[in-house]
């Protein structure tokens, strides 16, 4: 089964060879700044694929914003365990109470 643990993997590989022929290599030559703009406009794609109610489309957009999601962590060499570790500490309690937290 391939996990996000695989895709980071992969992105990592292809940000250490840097190869030219590389989509992935080409966006982190370009900085994280570009990584970050690439992944708001595929949120927005999503936001939009979600709103017409096509399920293909959200498919396709949302496995768009995990893979850029992921070049960014990569960008700013924040492992994707960091971002699970984060996740894990939040369901210890309520999402309100995980919110509240943040806003005090």
């Amino acid at each position: 089964m391939f996990t996000l643990d695989d895709l980071a993997r992969t992105i990592a590989e292809r940000a250490r060879t840097g190869e030219a022929t590389s989509y992935t290599a080409r966006l982190l030559g370009n900085g994280a700044a570009y990584c970050a703009r690439k992944f708001g406009e595929e949120a927005v794609e999503f936001v939009i694929a979600a709103a017409a109610d096509d399920e293909a489309a959200v498919s396709a957009e949302a496995a768009d914003v995990l893979y850029h999601l992921l070049v960014v962590l990569q960008a700013r060499e924040v492992p994707l365990s960091a971002v699970i570790g984060e996740l894990e500490r939040r369901t210890r309690q309520s999402g309100l109470e995980e919110k509240a937290s943040r806003l005090a």
